[in-house]
């Protein structure tokens, strides 16, 4: 507990057996008061065997559910078990855990959301050009459609409350989740924070998004942003 509040740190992990220990060992050796669930959505390498070596729960899902699904898992468990506040972690060692506990303090303060972001302040984070460009268009849609800019969209460094843990368990997109859920949550007037942090490299591996992957997911993130906000004027 930190502050009396239930915090859980949800980890989505696949195919992460190089970064997985230490991703939860880091986070537990800067705050020992939150307690942390491994999602192990269908790895196919020693992701599951390497998290389960670790004081984390662990859950191993026997299919890949992709970002979406395992991020859901994670809030469902959180919800199940009475957490107050849940993080969501990569698995790939670029969220620096030093920032759980200025995460938590602003969510005690009130806030639904806290997005750990790479671009709300200018940090020493570079992002591809192609990566950066989807970046902007999505930050762009989204303050087309909800007022709001937000400035990181598709950042999965992100705190919310009880509230949020409960919508998210119950509703939560399997493709392109963070972009579609800030512009949600943004719409349904949550009060969301984009908080300046610094992103580290990937401890190990290396990602499997490409220039022509990042020009799919641009197009298609935008095309699930509009039809996200069709759906949500049907109610």
């Amino acid at each position: 507990m930190i502050n009396s509040k239930k915090v859980l740190i949800i980890i989505p992990a696949y195919n992460e057996e190089e970064n997985i220990e230490n991703v939860v060992n880091n986070v537990l050796e800067e705050n020992n008061l939150v307690d942390v669930v491994v999602v192990n959505d269908g790895s196919k390498d020693d992701t599951l065997k390497r998290a389960q070596n670790t004081k984390a729960t662990v859950i191993d899902l026997p299919n890949n559910l992709g970002i979406g699904g395992a991020v859901q898992t994670g809030m469902i468990y959180a919800y199940k078990n009475g957490y107050d506040i849940a993080i969501q972690i990569d698995g790939d060692g670029q969220h620096n855990p030093k920032y759980i506990k200025e995460m938590v303090n602003k969510i005690n303060e009130g806030y639904d959301m806290v997005i750990g972001s790479r671009f709300v302040e200018k940090t020493n984070y570079k992002q591809t050009f192609f990566r950066m460009l989807g970046i902007n268009i999505t930050s762009a849609l989204i303050k087309a459609i909800t007022g709001r800019k937000i400035y990181d969209t598709t950042s999965g460094f992100r705190a919310v409350n009880r509230e949020i843990i409960e919508e998210f368990s119950k509703n939560y997109p399997y493709d392109y989740p963070e972009p579609e859920t800030n512009m949600k949550i943004v719409l349904k007037k949550k009060k969301v924070l984009e908080m300046p942090v610094e992103m580290r490299k990937r401890m190990a591996g290396k990602s499997f998004i490409t220039p022509i992957k990042s020009v799919k997911y641009m197009i298609k993130v935008t095309m699930s942003l509009m039809m996200a906000k069709l759906k949500l004027k049907e109610y």
